[in-house]
């Protein structure tokens, strides 16, 4: 697999942590994503799309929250990605953080998976 440039960012509740694997950007938030801390999801993000990587993978296993701000950053990652070519997958979302996206219906605009290995294989 390839491993390109890997970099982390950390405020207080929220770590994320962004590698390139392969032709996927993998993006790692850690804690809890909340109107305190998206913007430290959305500068990885929108920074993959700008230099091209556009398909972007978002690991959620290691999220223990998400309201409605960290809802955003994700659709909004997911309009400047499809308008680059790609697109936002997500995977091993815990139950908690999946309800939001079920309510929502943001469920039904992402691609989501099981594993992070899913993700990267499709």
């Amino acid at each position: 697999m390839d491993r390109g440039t890997v970099g982390s960012a950390n405020r207080g509740r929220l770590q994320v942590e962004a590698r390139t694997e392969g032709h996927s950007e993998v993006v790692t938030p850690v804690g809890e994503l909340d109107h305190h801390t998206a913007d430290l999801l959305r500068e990885p993000l929108e920074s993959a799309v700008e230099q091209g990587r556009s398909r972007l993978v978002v690991d959620c296993s290691r999220l223990d929250f998400c309201d409605s701000t960290g809802l955003n950053v994700l659709l909004g990652a997911r309009l400047k990605a499809e308008a680059a070519g790609g697109g936002v997958h997500l995977t091993g979302m815990l139950p908690v953080v999946a309800r939001v996206f079920e309510i929502t219906g943001a469920e039904a605009v992402f691609t989501v998976h099981a594993t992070l290995e899913d993700a990267l294989n499709t």
